[in-house]
């Protein structure tokens, strides 16, 4: 029995800590990732309305999208965050599930493996570089990369599963 009443106190302290929206004030969920290559900018959607924006950077060829394995280009399309981990050399990393079907086919048809484990991911922690280095090129291999702090953010905010949509 007390263990009964102790659950209840217990339930009722969780409860009264729960942060509930004001009268007005909507929980907004990220329930899509925007990437706008040319202009080097994600940005965090709910239902259509821009949350949160960040600069990135993406693969050493940015123009086009991605066709084959190797040729450090980001992908564009439509996809999903599938999975994500710890990473020792890129801080905290997504992973964007490309190839969908469409490139699947486009490399088929071309006789080219069209790659794969492209991340959004942070930038190296590296002594001989400081991250500020990194936020005015475009190094990655084709993946798309950002300050860590803002991948800590993003982290933190956006679900497995969840929509990311790259263009031009």
């Amino acid at each position: 029995m007390r263990w009964l009443l102790a659950s209840l106190c217990l339930s009722v302290v969780g409860l009264s800590q729960a942060s509930v929206p004001s009268p007005g004030e909507e929980h907004r969920v990220v329930d899509k990732i925007l990437v706008v290559k040319s202009e080097r900018k994600l940005m965090l959607l709910s239902r259509g309305q821009p949350l949160k924006s960040y600069r990135v950077s993406l693969g050493k060829r940015p123009t086009g999208p991605k066709r084959r394995e190797g040729d450090q280009r980001t992908p564009e399309g439509l996809y999903w965050i599938d999975w994500r981990k710890a990473s020792d050399k890129y801080n905290l990393s997504m992973h964007i599930s490309y190839p969908n079907i469409r490139d699947q086919a486009q490399a088929r048809a071309e006789g080219v493996p069209p790659g794969g484990m492209i991340m959004l991911h942070g930038t190296p922690l590296d002594e001989n570089y400081p991250e500020w280095y990194f936020q005015s090129l475009d190094w990655t291999e084709g993946c798309i990369a950002m300050r860590n702090d803002d991948i800590r953010e993003v982290w933190n905010l956006v679900k497995d599963g969840t929509l990311i949509e790259i263009r031009p």
